[in-house]
């Protein structure tokens, strides 16, 4: 019989909540959850998608989205503009706000990323890293 600490739901859940709350504690300064730091990542590798497409690229639902992107708004992130040729779809484009911490936030989340991998040579992350993307598919 297979010991509850093997099964791998508690393995992944485990190792979630781990680096789930290491990078809420750290980006707790800027007032941003995990969720709203990887929109913030998506933006400012390509500034003005759709949300349609923003969700699509974080594998997130538009109802998710939507109050991820309500709560960015309102804490002056990110300002959402419909299309002058069709009112249907929404462009998501950074705030000034957003910009002035880009090179800071993308410094300290690539050293949050080291710090949570920290317990793996180099040779052992880059095989983690892409054994969960492959796990994902």
């Amino acid at each position: 019989m297979i010991n509850y600490q093997d099964v791998i739901l508690f393995i992944l859940s485990k190792a979630n909540q781990k680096v789930y709350s290491t990078f809420k504690a750290r980006l707790q300064p800027y007032g941003l959850t995990p969720m709203q730091a990887l929109v913030l990542h998506a933006l400012y590798e390509e500034e003005g998608l759709s949300a349609g497409e923003l969700g699509k690229r974080l594998v997130l639902d538009s109802a998710t989205l939507s109050g991820v992107l309500e709560r960015m708004e309102e804490n002056d992130w990110v300002v959402r503009n419909t299309l002058k040729e069709d009112k249907r779809v929404m462009t998501i484009q950074l705030t000034d706000k957003a910009r002035q911490y880009r090179n800071k936030f993308l410094k300290e989340t690539e050293e949050l990323n080291n710090e949570v991998l920290s317990i793996f040579n180099k040779e052992e992350r880059l095989l983690f890293v892409r054994m969960l993307k492959d796990f994902r598919k």
